[in-house]
C-alpha cells in the first residue's frame, strides 16, 4: 500500500510496503540495503534472537523496519554493509536501514550466514552461537522451546562436563533431528539435508519423510513466506525530517541519543561529527575532571552559547539546549563555536581548581559544568577578572548547597547562561544565586558522597585551607593525589559505636573530614585524646601548631582532644554553616 499526499497538498515523505523476508536478506547480502555510518554496532543478547526466531516460526509480527531510499544529494550519508556481509565488490547501498538494524542484523547472522552469531548471555558476556530448529519438538507445538542455540563448537556441555547435545557433524544433525536454521533459504543445503535426515534410519524412512513434510509446510514455509512491513522515507525527504524520526524511532531498545541524531545530520554534509569529538574528548581526557564529559554535554554548551549570541541579533530567540535545539545547529555553527568551547572547559578547569575541586568524583554537580563553559565562552577574556570570578564563585556555591542542578536541568541551565551574565553587567541577581537556601540541619542528613552538598563541603574545607592532621601540609592538586585524599571520620565509627554516640551524627558530614589515607590509618579506631597525641609523637608536631592544623578543618582542639563528641559537633555544625553561607555570598 502506498501512502499519498492529502488534499491539502502536504508532502508525504514515506511509503508503506512490505517485502519477503528473504528478499529483504538477499539485498543486504548483496549490499544493496546497507547501514548509515553513524548506527552503532550493538549485539541482541541470545535469548532475544533465539525469540526473534520463534516469533517468526509462529508467523508472529516482529515490528515494521524503516529504509532510506538513497541518492538524495542533499543528503549524502556514509554507510557500511551489516556484521556478517562480505563487503568484497559491494557498491553503494540502494537503501539504508534508519530503524531495524538489530532484528534485521540477527536475522541475516542466523539464517543467511555460515558463521556463528557474535551474541551475549543475560550478564553480558561474550558468546558465538549457531541455532537450530529441534524437528521433535516443532511438530508438537513447542516452538519457542524448538529454537534452540549452541555453542560454536557444536556441543552443549552439561554441569557435570559432560556432552548433553552433539551437533558436530551431520549424521549427528540427523540424528538428534536438529536442524541448522541457516538452511531455511538455502534450497540446495535444504534439499541435501532433508535427503540426508530421511535416510540416516532405514527402519524409520517413512515415519522420517512425514515429519519432514509437516516441519516443511509448518515452519520452513513459514520462513520463506514471511513478510515484513516496512516504511520507506523517500529519495527527496530532507535531512531535517530524517533527524525528526530519529528522535521519534526507538524499536531496537537503545535509543538514539542527540549526538547521533547530529551525527547523521552532518554526515549529510561530509563533516564527521564523532572523529571530531574524539579528538576533543582525548583533549579533555587529560583533565581529571572532563574525563567524564559525555558528547551530550559538549553539544548542550554549544546550543547555549550559540543561542545566547543570536539572541543578541533576534529578539524572539531564546537562550537553550533542549534537543531540539541541538537537533536545529548548523554544521556552520558547531564550527564556529566548538574551539571556544573546548577552550571554556578547559577554562572551567582552572576554575574548578581554584575551588579546590580536582576530580570527577568530588565535582558536586557533574551537569553545572555545561552553563559554567557557557560562561567562560561567552565572557571571554572579561572571565578572567577576579570581581566577575568571585560573582561565578557565589552562583556556582549556590547551585551546590541549593541543590539546584539535580534531575532535567536544560532549563536551568538556559536561565543561568542569561541571568549570571546579565548580573556581571550590573542587573538583577540570577534566581539560582536568590533562590539557593541552606539550613544548617541539612547537615545532620548528608551521610553519602553521592549528595552534593556532601561533596560541597569536602571541596570547601579545602578551599579554606585545611591542612592533613599529620603533615600539616595544604591540600593542593598535586598532594591530593599523590596522599590520596578523601573523606574520614574525625570521631572513628568504630569508636562511636562503642560508646553508644548517635550514629546518624556520626556518619553525617559534620564528623568527616579531609585527610590522606596514611593519616586514616593512624587514625584507625582510637578516640580523638588518643590518636591526636600518637600524630604529634609520629610527626613531631608542637601543640600549638597542632591546634591550628584541627581548627583549620572548624574542629575545636580542646573539646576534640577531650573526646566531647557531641559539643565538638555543635560547634563544627556552626562553623560549617557559617563557611557555607559565605560561600554562597549570602
Amino acid at each position: 500500500m502506498q501512502v499519498t499526499a492529502s488534499q491539502e497538498d502536504r508532502t508525504t515523505f514515506f511509503d508503506i510496503t512490505k517485502e519477503s523476508l528473504e528478499d529483504i536478506l538477499k539485498q543486504i547480502n548483496n549490499g544493496k540495503i546497507q547501514l548509515p555510518d553513524f548506527q552503532r554496532s550493538w549485539k541482541w543478547d541470545d535469548d532475544r534472537i533465539t525469540s526473534l526466531l520463534a516469533s517468526i516460526a509462529l508467523s508472529y509480527p516482529i515490528g515494521a523496519v524503516m529504509l532510506l531510499e538513497m541518492g538524495n544529494s542533499d543528503v549524502r550519508m556514509k554507510t557500511r554493509c551489516l556484521e556478517g556481509v562480505d563487503t568484497t565488490g559491494k557498491n553503494g547501498p540502494e537503501r539504508a536501514i534508519l530503524d531495524g538494524q538489530q532484528r534485521l542484523t540477527s536475522l541475516f547472522l542466523t539464517l543467511f550466514s555460515e558463521r556463528p552469531v557474535d551474541t551475549i548471555d543475560e550478564r553480558g558476556n561474550a558468546l558465538k552461537r549457531f541455532y537450530y530448529i529441534d524437528i521433535k519438538r516443532a511438530l508438537s507445538d513447542q516452538i519457542e522451546d524448538a529454537i534452540i542455540s549452541i555453542p560454536d563448537t557444536k556441543k552443549r556441555i552439561n554441569f557435570n562436563k559432560e556432552v548433553e547435545l552433539d551437533l558436530t557433524t551431520a549424521n549427528k544433525e540427523y540424528e538428534t533431528e536438529c536442524m541448522p536454521l541457516s538452511i531455511v533459504f538455502n534450497i540446495s543445503r535444504l534439499t541435501d539435508w532433508q535427503m540426508g535426515y530421511v535416510r540416516f534410519d532405514h527402519q524409520s524412512q517413512d515415519e522420517r519423510m512425514d515429519r519432514w513434510k509437516r516441519l516443511h509446510g509448518k515452519i520452513i514455509k513459514t520462513f520463506q513466506q514471511y513478510q515484513i512491513p516496512l516504511i520507506i522515507l523517500r529519495k527527496g525527504t530532507p535531512k531535517e525530517a530524517i533527524c525528526q524520526v530519529f528522535e521519534k524511532v526507538n524499536t531496537g531498545g537503545i535509543p538514539l541519543n542527540v549526538f547521533e541524531l547530529l551525527t547523521a545530520t552532518y554526515a549529510a554534509d561530509e563533516f564527521n561529527l564523532r572523529d571530531d569529538w574524539e579528538k576533543r574528548k582525548q583533549r579533555f581526557a587529560e583533565y581529571e575532571i572532563l574525563k567524564e564529559l559525555e558528547s551530550t554535554q559538549f553539544l548542550q554548551a554549544i546550543s547555549l552559547l550559540n543561542t545566547y549570541n543570536r539572541k543578541k541579533e533576534v529578539k524572539d530567540v531564546g537562550v537553550s539546549c533542549k534537543r531540539k535545539d541541538i537537533l536545529r545547529l548548523e554544521l556552520r555553527d558547531y564550527k564556529k563555536w566548538s574551539g571556544s568551547i573546548t577552550e571554556a572547559f578547559i577554562e572551567t578547569v582552572k576554575f574548578l581548581h581554584s575551588q579546590k575541586v580536582f576530580s570527577a568524583k568530588w565535582l558536586p554537580y557533574s551537569t553545572q559544568l555545561v552553563p559554567m563553559a557557557t560562561l567562560f565562552a561567552a565572557l571571554g577574556k572579561e572571565g578572567e577578572k577576579e570581581g566577575i570570578r568571585k560573582k561565578i564563585a557565589d552562583w556556582y556555591w549556590c547551585g551546590i548547597f541549593g541543590e539546584m542542578y539535580g534531575g532535567a536541568v536544560e532549563t536551568r541551565f538556559a536561565k543561568d547562561v542569561d541571568e549570571v551574565i546579565a548580573w556581571i553587567n550590573g542587573k538583577d541577581i540570577p534566581s539560582t544565586v536568590k533562590d539557593a537556601n541552606f539550613e544548617s540541619e541539612r547537615l545532620i542528613d548528608l551521610t553519602t558522597r553521592t549528595s552534593a552538598a556532601y561533596k560541597g563541603i569536602f571541596t570547601l574545607l579545602l578551599r579554606e585551607g585545611c591542612f592533613d592532621f599529620r603533615t600539616g601540609n595544604a591540600i593542593d592538586n598535586q598532594i591530593f593525589f599523590d596522599e590520596n585524599i578523601d573523606i574520614h571520620h574525625v570521631f572513628p565509627r568504630e569508636y562511636c559505636k562503642m560508646n553508644k554516640q548517635d550514629i546518624k551524627r556520626c556518619d553525617s558530614i559534620i564528623n568527616k573530614t579531609p585527610l590522606s589515607s596514611r593519616t586514616n590509618r593512624i587514625i584507625k579506631d582510637d578516640p580523638p585524646s588518643k590518636y591526636l597525641k600518637k600524630i604529634m609523637d609520629d610527626a613531631n608536631i608542637v601543640e600549638s601548631r597542632m591546634e591550628k592544623i584541627i581548627e583549620s578543618h572548624l574542629i575545636n582542639i580542646s573539646l576534640l582532644k577531650n573526646d566531647e563528641f557531641n559539643n565538638c559537633l555543635d560547634e563544627r555544625q556552626k562553623k560549617l554553616f557559617e563557611k557555607i553561607q559565605h560561600a554562597m555570598g549570602k
